[in-house]
This record gives structure tokens, C-alpha cells and sequence, in this order.
């Protein structure tokens, strides 16, 4: 409470000055803002972390599971938008929150308990225009502490009057216009939950990168298809210490590599009249 101001209330005794307990904020006002696309299995446990934000906004594209269900379940305002892009579907969601400041998280993104102390004791008064925290990768249940896809700093917290998301298809990046912290406590991705969910996303992530890349009249040499996936398993495992990340490591190096290799063979395929689609993936929800 501030009680820096005295001021006379209406109906007080001429000559005495009442104190007047004037509320200041001791949080930021946050709205989580969340994309989501048939994610029953992992939704309720990322709600479940998000209890201290002021507003809950999930923008949906037409899940045929109970994922909506799910989230209205948490009080969550839902909205239903054709997926047409993950950077213009974060865009939407970001225009309805009703808070200057967003947390912009994806489905799968989950902030531990010492990640949401951290961000609530942020002064409301902050000078600072959004806040970056590693993220450590969950690969079937296995929090990997090594290897790039873990510690790095991602910006999800932000003032949206000063920052935002960019409109890009896929690998859409968050910008802010004025000074960025970076917070201690990290978030945990549970981007694989299973094997036969890994090999669903990187069958989608490569069409998706595959049409875009021949949108832009890429292409990818017979050597590159050849030696790109030994390289890559090496790169992954040894280069970027997966091996430190025990027998899932190993996994991941695997898969990883398998994902570029999916991509230039189907940008190969692409490149064949008879075999190319009518329409060239280049938006696939993942």
C-alpha cells in the first residue's frame, strides 16, 4: 500500500486528515497468450502454470480434439482462426489481450516454478521493454541440459507497445524495441513426448520447410543429400554434446539429422512436375 498521499475524505470531521490507502501494483498485469492445434495431451499442464497471469488467451485453429474444451475449462478466453502461418496466428493472439504486457508461450512451452517467482517479482515500474529466459528442451521426459536446444535465451515476455512477433510462416522470431533482461530460471519445452509424435512433427516440419524452400527456388546438391545426414549426426551428437545427454541424446542426433535428410529429398521431389502436389505445402500445422 502508499500512503505517501493524505487526502480528506468526503463525510470526515472538518480539520482531520484521514489517510487514504492508495493500492499500487506490486505485479505486472500479464495475459498469457497461447496457439494451439489438438494439444489435449500437454495443454492441461501448461495451464495448470499459468494460474498467476491476469488473462489467459488461446487462439485456436479448429482442434478436432478436447483442447478447447480444456482451456475454457481454466477460464481461458478461446478464439477460433484458420491456421494460416505461425507468426500471423501469434499476431492475432497477441491483438487480444487486454494487457500491455504478454507472456507469448507455445502449447508446449511449460515456465517452471522458480521461472513464474522470478518473472512476478519484476517491478511493476520496469524500464525494461520484455525479458528473455533459457529454455531447456524435454525429449521423451527427458529435460536435455546439453546441446542447443537447451539454455538458450528466447524473448517471451514483452510490452506489446513496444515489441511483438514477426509475421513469418515458420520460425517466426519475437523483436522489442527498448533494453531486454535476461531472466535466471529457465522454461521447459516438451517439444517429443513420444517416438510416433517425433516422427509425425518432423515428417510436417519437413514438408512445411520443403515447400518453402522451393517457393524460393532453393535447391540442395546430390552430395548434399549424400553426406548430410552423417554430418549431421556427428554435428548433433558430438559437436553440440548430445552424447552428454545420455542414450536420448542419442535419439534426438538421430532424429535431427533424419529431419534435414527428409528435407532435401522432399525438395527433391518437389522439383519433379509428375510428383509435385497441386498445392505446395508451405503452411502445415505442427
Amino acid at each position: 500500500m502508499n500512503y505517501s498521499q493524505l487526502s480528506p475524505v468526503a463525510g470526515s470531521i472538518p480539520g482531520i486528515v484521514v489517510q487514504v490507502q492508495t493500492p499500487t501494483p506490486t505485479e505486472l498485469k500479464i495475459s498469457a497468450v497461447i496457439i494451439t492445434y489438438n494439444e489435449e495431451k500437454i495443454i492441461r499442464k501448461t495451464l495448470s502454470q499459468l494460474y498467476w497471469c491476469d488473462e489467459i488467451v488461446v487462439v485456436d485453429s479448429y482442434s478436432t480434439d478436447n483442447t478447447v474444451a480444456i482451456c475454457r475449462e481454466f477460464g481461458a478466453d478461446v478464439y477460433s482462426r484458420t491456421f494460416d502461418g505461425y507468426g500471423s496466428q501469434k499476431q492475432f493472439a497477441i491483438s487480444r489481450a487486454t494487457n500491455d504486457w504478454v507472456l507469448c508461450i507455445d502449447a508446449d512451452e511449460i515456465p517452471t516454478d522458480n521461472l513464474i517467482r522470478e518473472i512476478r517479482s519484476i517491478n511493476p515500474n520496469t524500464a525494461y521493454a520484455g525479458f528473455s529466459f533459457p529454455m531447456n528442451m524435454v525429449f521423451l521426459d527427458k529435460e536435455f541440459h546439453y546441446g542447443k536446444e537447451s539454455g538458450r535465451h528466447f524473448i517471451r515476455l514483452f510490452n506489446r507497445e513496444k515489441g511483438g512477433v514477426t509475421a513469418d510462416r515458420v520460425h517466426e522470431s519475437f523483436h522489442v524495441d527498448g533494453p531486454i533482461k535476461k531472466l535466471e530460471h529457465t522454461i521447459l519445452h516438451y517439444s517429443y513426448t513420444s517416438i510416433h509424435q517425433c516422427i509425425e512433427k518432423l515428417n510436417r516440419y519437413s514438408t512445411l520447410s520443403s515447400g518453402i524452400s522451393y517457393s524460393k527456388g532453393k535447391n540442395k546438391s546430390a552430395l548434399a543429400v549424400l553426406f548430410g545426414l552423417p554430418f549431421n549426426f556427428l554435428k548433433y551428437y558430438l559437436l553440440e554434446r548430445n552424447c552428454l545427454n545420455g542414450m536420448k541424446g542419442f535419439y534426438w542426433s538421430v532424429f535431427a539429422s533424419y529431419y534435414h535428410f527428409l528435407k532435401y529429398v522432399k525438395l527433391k521431389e518437389l522439383k519433379q512436375p509428375e510428383k509435385r502436389p497441386v498445392i505446395i505445402p508451405d503452411t502445415v500445422y505442427a
